[in-house]
């Protein structure tokens, strides 16, 4: 069975060890990760940016299952990115699961980036616009996109000291897609 591993993490300037480290957990549980730094692309071609879609895509059909790093990137929320590759899965009726290594509720991490408040009984923030209140830890279209194709959210309890690197919440989530598609094989075999 194999996992497509979408995140931020390919941003990282250890990309490829996290990636390798990602790929060496999923295959302690009998899973294939598929990374998208596996993907050789010729970053200097002049369509890169295409090939490296189209690389992504072709692992994203490939793949059984997503498992989403949805920690906050560049801001209160996920990586956009990530989002869409979640959204494709979904949308493809593939097994859903995803982790944030930051526990605090959307509506309060994006008081770390602008004012929020209460105003005619909603949460806005600076500019007005409407702050999602729903003590969710991220868009609501993402946390029901996996309630509904997979497995809830997995965070941790407190954040850990290195967001990026603890893989604590990740691997959680590999036992879960284990679990999950091992049960599938077995009644399709069945």
């Amino acid at each position: 069975m194999k996992i497509y591993l979408a995140g931020p993490d390919v941003f990282l300037p250890d990309a490829v060890a996290i990636g390798r480290r990602k790929a060496e957990i999923c295959a302690r549980h009998g899973l294939t990760g598929l990374y998208p730094l596996d993907n050789v692309i010729d970053l200097s071609a002049r369509d890169a940016s295409l090939d490296i879609f189209g690389g992504n895509e072709a692992m994203m059909i490939e793949a059984d299952a997503i498992i989403a790093n949805l920690t906050p990137f560049r801001g209160p929320g996920a990586d956009a990115g990530t989002v869409y590759e979640l959204g494709y899965m979904a949308g493809r009726g593939k097994l859903c699961l995803g982790y944030c290594n930051d526990p605090t509720l959307y509506a309060d991490r994006v008081r770390k980036f602008t004012t929020v408040e209460r105003q005619d009984g909603r949460l806005v923030d600076a500019d007005g616009l409407t702050v999602e209140d729903f003590g969710l830890s991220d868009n609501l279209m993402m946390i029901h996109a996996l309630d509904l194709h997979g497995c809830a959210l997995v965070t941790p309890r407190h954040a850990p000291a290195d967001p990026w690197h603890d893989l604590t919440a990740f691997e959680t989530c590999v036992r879960l897609a284990a679990e999950r598609l091992g049960a599938a094989s077995t009644r399709a075999s069945s």
